[in-house]
């Protein structure tokens, strides 16, 4: 076969892209995912505040909305936005790269897209993308500058000042098709749990420092505005203790610029939300890499290693300032990245300042999590929480103890004597807690069938025994005397 440059040409031809290649766009986007490009261009330009508004009439979802307070787009400037690859120069701090984010997020999601924006003391801009007729040449609507001045100037409850963006989707293709007021609460219920759990994971560093806040509501033509939802950080790292002792390391990599590896190893089993994730725990072990301290990607080992259960306690921060040459180039879609031939070798050649070594951090978090198992496997079975126990309290029992197959333990309110705090029924097999300490013993809190988590866990942990014996004994009955007049005391305490 010839050389590549001794094959003879006999000219060049122009061959631009055909416009139906927008339906290609965005093709693997989430809603959740999509929100997040539009979030990232409001970052880029300044945002402090950035909106997502669900809109309901007549009992069908009909558009969704993104409004932010940033720095705001020019004619010019939105033009360059709405054109795909649209090319602008990006500084050092800006997530964005390629000038596909706003087109795919959107046309992923919707066949109708809107921007209106404005810049500080400049005129409002606005255009519009229908994908059918888009798709056709290109053509994009202008939007009259009036009409996209009074929707920048409405009450969006934010304190968006003189610039700021509009996105606007029409024709969303995920909303229920079916009018039906009770259909489109159960998909924002689940919708507004993806958004909040994706949202809050790749911005947990911007969300806790304050850098920008994030809100998600819904406006309902006739009964106006629900509940505002803030999204809260959601830090893959924010384990209360440590794994292992020693740990986390920080691992320099010889490269040029200097990579740092900061490995975690997560404590066994943890119920905690910034660990469970999304469920899939075998996923989330990994890289997590950061751009701007935005989240790129949300663990597997970029080919280093096999994903393997023996590693889910495994957790390692990578920081990025953009492509580092052969070593790490981010994905147009931000959603991971992909690595070059050097990265494997780098890796394995990582070492801390007392010597550590990646495949030592590999061992290390195995070891723990076998441990982790071990411990849990020789710990006394005890009888299950019932009615009364918080959620969050059972899991963490039943994740950390065998339990035993018997009825559960129940913890309620009632009216008893002064003199006792407690009252056992080993019969219906339920600690009686007297009902008038309770406000003094919630702070005065609303009380609920799961309220007291902290006085109910421990109760639970004392009586356990007493329940699962045969019966109750000179011993035990001295014991409950004992921790009767103490709990009074205590609970007195509190109501003064």
């Amino acid at each position: 076969m010839d050389d590549l440059d001794a094959i003879p040409m006999t000219g060049t031809i122009q061959l631009p892209p055909a416009a139906r290649s927008l339906d290609a766009l965005g093709r693997n986007h989430t809603l959740e995912a999509a929100l997040a490009e539009l979030v990232d261009n409001s970052i880029d330009a300044g945002a402090r505040h950035v909106l997502m508004r669900f809109v309901q009439r007549d009992d069908k979802l009909e558009q969704l909305v993104v409004v932010d307070d940033g720095d705001g787009m020019s004619n010019a400037d939105i033009d360059v936005a709405m054109t795909v690859g649209g090319e602008r120069a990006y500084g050092d701090d800006e997530i964005g790269r390629f000038g596909f984010g706003l087109k795919a997020a959107s046309f992923s999601q919707a066949s109708v897209l809107t921007v209106l924006s404005r810049r500080e003391r400049g005129p409002a801009a606005g255009r519009r993308w229908r994908l059918e007729r888009a798709k056709q040449d290109y053509t994009c609507d202008i939007i009259d500058a009036t009409y996209a001045e009074q929707a920048l100037d409405h009450d969006w409850e934010l304190p968006v000042g003189s610039s700021g963006t509009i996105v606007r989707w029409d024709a969303v293709k995920g909303f229920p098709q079916l009018a039906s007021d009770a259909e489109n609460q159960r998909f924002l219920q689940d919708a507004f749990g993806r958004i909040r759990t994706h949202l809050g994971l790749i911005y947990h560093r911007l969300l806790s420092r304050g850098a920008v806040r994030l809100y998600l509501d819904v406006e309902d033509e006739t009964e106006g505005l629900g509940q505002r939802i803030e999204v809260m950080p959601l830090d893959p790292f924010a384990y209360p203790r440590t794994g292992a002792a020693g740990w986390p390391k920080l691992l320099n990599v010889d490269s040029r610029p200097t990579l740092e590896l900061r490995c975690h190893i997560w404590p066994g089993r943890s119920i905690l939300e910034q660990f469970r994730l999304d469920g899939d725990l075998v996923s989330r072990q990994g890289f997590y890499v950061y751009v701007n301290d935005r989240l790129i990607q949300r663990g597997g080992w970029s080919g280093l290693l096999h994903q393997d259960r023996q590693l889910n306690l495994a957790r390692v921060e990578l920081d990025v300032s953009g492509d580092v040459a052969e070593i790490l180039s981010i994905k147009p879609e931000k959603n991971g990245v992909e690595t070059g031939p050097r990265f494997a070798h780098l890796l394995r050649t990582a070492t801390a300042d007392d010597g550590t070594t990646f495949q030592d951090y590999v061992e290390a978090a195995r070891s723990t999590l076998t441990a982790s198992n071990r411990r849990q496997r020789e710990r006394r079975k005890l009888i299950p929480p019932g009615t009364g126990f918080n959620p969050l309290v059972r899991r963490a029992i039943e994740g950390e103890v065998p339990l035993k197959d018997e009825q559960p333990i129940s913890i309620r309110w009632a009216p008893l004597a002064d003199d006792c705090f407690f009252d056992i029924d080993r019969d219906e097999s339920t600690i009686w807690l007297n009902k008038r300490y309770r406000s003094a013993l919630l702070g005065g809190r609303a009380g609920s069938l799961n309220d007291a988590p902290t006085i109910k866990l421990l109760l639970y942990l004392l009586f356990e025994e007493i329940f699962a014996g045969q019966n109750i004994g000179p011993r035990d009955r001295d014991n409950m005397d004992l921790w009767q007049e103490l709990l009074i005391a205590a609970a007195k305490a509190e109501s003064r």
